[in-house]
């Protein structure tokens, strides 16, 4: 059931839901959160489309908010409320309620969506793109226990983990770092069955992909060496490399679907790791809405941090290289200085 409400409020549209709950014999919420959905026009469908197949493991009121920009003073200035209600099964496992915000009621969109959040129940706010630079201080944000992102989504998603690590609140994540759960979990596997000790990684990706950043900080922050980073063409993450003393523990995944692990000792074994979508990555974050601290401790170790602990290593090496030389020069027996050549007596 579709229901369309123009120039209407809050408390109209939560009349609507109860009337079209009954109309449809379903009158009990069995929703278990609130997810709102803050977007633009043009990614709304892709979101709430996300949203409504994720909904089917987790049942839950999708709440989508669509800032419309005015382009005249005059529409700029006045307010109106535009909602299209979703009820039953054209709204995946819950409701749907998608909101068109115009005019000056784009600057105070919680106070529209906070009348519509369930009773007694959590509250997750998604940003597909376009996330502020402080989640937890933004106005709807601020009525989440949990704040997703994508920082695969700007422009700059390596500048923006910065932004990111400087602003983090409990309760943060971002999709860049659930990409990257099967990769984490295969490789602890590995190192629970190799007692090996790492000496150095590597982590091989695209250009600007954060989620080959957040791996690369998790290793370096839970194994303490150096991790380097290495450009590939994609699809997104490709390679993993851990040294250690016995050979190197390789997890290669080059065509984005199955990828192949290498460990000192055993054969060679072909693993499914294929690169998920939206509505599988959401609903992995919608299963906690707890604090990630692994999360956190890999964000806030830092881009910079990185580059200059791989950095550390190349230096040092380049100096062991150059001290054999210097070594060499000064131990060289010095050469005898020439003598003097003897003068000639004239004969008498």
């Amino acid at each position: 059931m579709k229901i369309d409400l123009t120039e209407t409020t809050s408390s109209k549209i939560n009349a609507a839901l109860v009337q079209a709950r009954r109309d449809i014999g379903t009158p009990a919420i069995g929703m278990v959160l609130t997810l709102v959905i803050v977007t633009d026009e043009e990614n709304a469908y892709d979101a709430l489309k996300s949203a409504n197949d994720a909904s089917h493991e987790h049942p839950s009121r999708i709440v989508v908010v669509v800032k419309r920009v005015s382009r005249s003073p005059r529409s700029r200035r006045d307010a109106r409320l535009d909602a299209e209600l979703r009820v039953g099964a054209d709204a995946g496992s819950g409701e749907t309620v998608v909101l068109r915000l115009h005019g000056e009621l784009v600057d105070h969109a919680q106070s529209v969506v906070l009348p519509l959040l369930l009773p007694d129940a959590p509250v997750v706010v998604w940003w597909p793109e376009g996330a502020p630079a402080d989640l937890a201080g933004d106005p709807l944000g601020a009525l989440g226990q949990r704040r997703i992102t994508d920082t695969y989504s700007s422009e700059k998603p390596v500048a923006t983990l910065g932004e990111r690590a400087a602003a983090y609140a409990p309760g943060d994540t971002d999709l860049s770092w659930t990409r990257i759960t099967p990769w984490r979990s295969m490789l602890a596997a590995a190192l629970d069955q190799q007692s090996l000790s790492v000496t150095s990684a590597t982590v091989e990706g695209e250009d600007e992909n954060p989620s080959c950043e957040l791996l690369a900080m998790w290793l370096a922050d839970r194994l303490g060496v150096p991790v380097h980073r290495a450009l590939s063409g994609g699809p997104g993450l490709t390679a993993v490399r851990l040294e250690t003393k016995d050979g190197s523990i390789v997890l290669n995944r080059a065509d984005g679907g199955l990828a192949t692990l290498c460990m000192p000792g055993q054969p060679d074994r072909a693993v499914a790791l294929k690169r998920r979508d939206t509505a599988e990555l959401l609903a992995e974050e919608l299963r906690r809405l707890d604090p990630d601290n692994t999360y956190e401790a890999s964000l806030k170790f830092g881009v910079a941090r990185l580059e200059a602990s791989a950095a550390a290593p190349a230096k040092a090496e380049a100096v062991a290289e150059a001290e054999p030389e210097a070594t060499a020069e000064a131990k060289a027996p010095a050469k005898p200085a020439a003598k003097p050549a003897a003068k000639k007596t004239p004969a008498k």
